[in-house]
């Protein structure tokens, strides 16, 4: 079986504001292993994305232990938070926050100068079928070539996570679906574990398992028997 890549145990976060107390997470249990695509699918305000960023080392819960390995991330100073996040996180967000006066081979040699181990930045636009735009400015770009550019920057330092929160929320299907195959091609041909927070119904059907949200916790979860490929999905 494979082994886990993070490993929740009572995870809860709470937000206070004044005499208010708001529970984003409530006494979250789960485990996601290596190479799996999992889909958080839920309504705004269910926890999604508060997982998401404790996960990527963006926040901290209030209670509870999650694990990354065996590394025990509830307990890592802000160093060792930003060490991790350096090594073994890639994150896509909704906005493609590239740098505009950078072409796409440039924004993605942002990320490959300083990491470790990296991909040459060709092979790893090439991966997600940018080969021909490398030398185009973001300006020259559609938003679902920037969205692709956005996760080759992603990936490009070999991240052992791919954290995606509403990677496909600003564009319209059609494009929605390029970057979703973008996502699995990634998965298929590094391994790396993907987490996708959508509102789309249509995306869970590419995942391994979909982990469903409401209210701060998991209130069900499905496995896939076998993934749908991108294209086929009708949104």
């Amino acid at each position: 079986m494979p082994q886990p890549v993070f490993t929740a145990t009572a995870l809860t976060k709470t937000y206070v504001s004044g005499e208010v107390k708001v529970n984003a997470l409530n006494n979250v249990d789960l485990e996601i292993a290596e190479k799996e695509v999992v889909v958080l699918l839920g309504p705004s305000g269910s926890g999604k994305s508060t997982l998401l960023n404790i996960m990527g080392g963006l926040d901290r819960p209030t209670s509870g232990k999650l694990f990354f390995r065996d590394i025990d991330l509830t307990v890592l100073e802000d160093r060792e938070l930003t060490k991790y996040r350096r090594e073994h996180v890639g994150f896509v967000f909704q906005f493609y926050n590239l740098v505009p006066s950078l072409t796409a081979y440039e924004n993605v040699a942002l990320v490959t100068e300083v990491a470790k181990n990296p991909m040459r930045p060709a092979d790893v636009l090439a991966l997600v079928g940018l080969e021909d735009r490398m030398q185009n400015f973001p300006a020259q770009l559609s938003g679902g070539e920037q969205q692709r550019v956005a996760i080759a920057r992603a990936i490009a330092k070999r991240p052992a996570v791919l954290l995606c929160d509403e990677p496909t929320g600003a564009l319209d299907s059609k494009t929605g679906i390029r970057v979703i195959e973008a996502l699995l091609g990634v998965n298929r041909e590094l391994g790396t574990t993907t987490v996708i927070i959508t509102h789309n119904a249509s995306i869970q059907e590419v995942a391994d398992r979909v982990m469903f949200f409401a209210d701060g916790r998991i209130s069900r979860i499905r496995h896939n028997e076998t993934r749908r490929e991108a294209a086929a999905l009708v949104w």
